[in-house]
């Protein structure tokens, strides 16, 4: 018996270091490919999170899997993506937690910036989430035959209405916008914006599956009311206090205690917003803006884990995404067609009700503009929607692939826009920050 026990560990313990070496070698892979493709996004004139994002389409069946599949399965069809998608995801609430941290909110103290922000966020979700659902009846006959109209409708939407606040976190700060007026007028938009994306694709979800109830979305209503009220009015008050009790070490970085403590508050709050049905990386992003009002605090942290987050974690999250899409399916000319109408349907829906929401707030003009071009980075964080309507059957691999093509398109044409508004707003773009 003894015997047997000790050939099982032995067998465990092999298959660990199995998986444990095809999981490095992902990592190893990942990383350099998103350092390099990166460093290129930068020489361009764009964001570093743009190349990142192309790094997770070249090393997907698009091109690394269509060239090489023989290597491809080798690197990526070993193991498990499950190591991979819980970094991604703690990567993710931690990044989110980053951003919450990085952005001065004191702006929407005064009453217009509130409004701005208000008139942004409805700006930006109503007309895209109108054409999306418009596009998803003219266009189901030819994409998805066979699927019904309705719940198809509703998937593409809420995939036309999402922003990526994680990608438009990092633009923000890679141009020095994130304690500026502009800055928090946008990031406090994409915030509700994505809030009520969310709590719209748990509607659309629960309605395609004939699940939904008007009586548990309330109660979601009312548990994130309560837990933002309890965030900000009990536990905001307090870390105030702890923070300004401690006596700061020495030299940069945050003491092994303090650190722990974070740790434990971040994922705390991303279980509550999981248990509430607003995805963990909300309550990463809250927390963040519980204790942005600390400066030290705040630097600290970024001296301590900043870049970790930034080399290590979010490459992954990039790269899991791209492995599921396969764009050499675009392979006829109604399939381009149908690619160019949901990138100008999506670009302009949310372009145009963003600015539109900018200038009722009183944004000048280039300030709007600059804020619409923001507003429509979406990254790869729709995936997230679209994975959810093909895994149910009501959205088909082919728009998948088409949603993926318009995320990248949407946001690789921020960093130019921003290029040409910015400056036109007063704003100097900085050179040295690699966010």
């Amino acid at each position: 018996m003894k015997a047997m026990s000790g050939g099982h560990g032995a067998q465990v313990a092999q298959s660990a270091e199995q998986v444990l070496y095809f999981v490095l070698l992902e990592l190893v892979v990942i990383i350099a490919a998103a350092r390099i493709l990166g460093w290129l996004a930068r020489k361009a004139g764009q964001p570093r999170s743009v190349g990142e994002i192309v790094a997770g389409l070249c090393l997907g069946p698009s091109l690394f899997g269509h060239f090489n599949p023989a290597f491809f399965s080798y690197v990526f069809g070993s193991a498990s993506h499950l190591p991979l998608v819980i970094m991604s995801q703690i990567g993710l609430t931690l990044l989110m937690f980053q951003i919450g941290m990085g952005f001065d909110f004191s702006h929407l103290k005064e009453t217009a910036n509130g409004r701005a922000a208000a008139a942004i966020a409805i700006g930006s979700i109503i007309p895209p989430f109108v054409l999306g659902v418009a596009t998803g009846f003219i266009s189901q006959p030819g994409l998805a035959p066979g699927i019904p109209v309705i719940p198809y409708s509703l998937f593409l939407g809420t995939a036309f209405a999402i922003t990526a606040v994680p990608i438009l976190g990092r633009i923000l700060m890679e141009y020095g916008l994130a304690r500026t007026r502009v800055g928090a007028i946008t990031i406090s938009a994409a915030a509700v914006n994505d809030v009520i994306g969310w709590l719209l694709l748990l509607a659309v979800a629960a309605f395609a599956s004939a699940r939904f109830s008007a009586g548990a979305m309330a109660w979601r209503f009312a548990s994130l009311a309560l837990y933002l009220v309890v965030g900000f009015g009990i536990v905001r008050p307090l870390v105030r206090r702890a923070l300004a009790r401690l006596s700061w070490p020495d030299g940069p970085g945050l003491p092994p205690d303090v650190l722990a403590f974070t740790l434990l508050a971040v994922f705390v709050s991303g279980m509550i917003t999981y248990e509430i049905g607003i995805f963990t990386i909300f309550g990463g992003f809250v927390m963040g803006v519980i204790v942005n009002d600390n400066v030290e605090f705040v630097t600290r942290f970024r001296q301590t884990v900043g870049d970790f987050i930034m080399v290590f974690f979010l490459p992954i999250f990039f790269t899991y995404a791209g492995l599921r899409a396969d764009l050499s399916g675009i392979d006829s000319g109604a399939l381009w067609f149908w690619c160019a109408a949901i990138v100008l349907a999506a670009t302009a829906g949310k372009g145009i009700g963003a600015y539109a929401g900018a200038r009722i707030g009183g944004l000048s003009a280039a300030s709007a503009a600059a804020v619409a071009a923001l507003m429509n980075t979406r990254g790869l964080m729709e995936l997230i929607v679209i994975n959810i309507g093909y895994s149910a059957g009501f959205i088909p691999h082919i728009v998948y692939t088409l949603l993926v093509v318009m995320a990248i398109v949407t946001t690789v044409v921020t960093g130019p826009a921003l290029r040409v508004f910015l400056p036109r707003s007063g704003h100097i773009i900085p050179h040295d920050i690699d966010a």
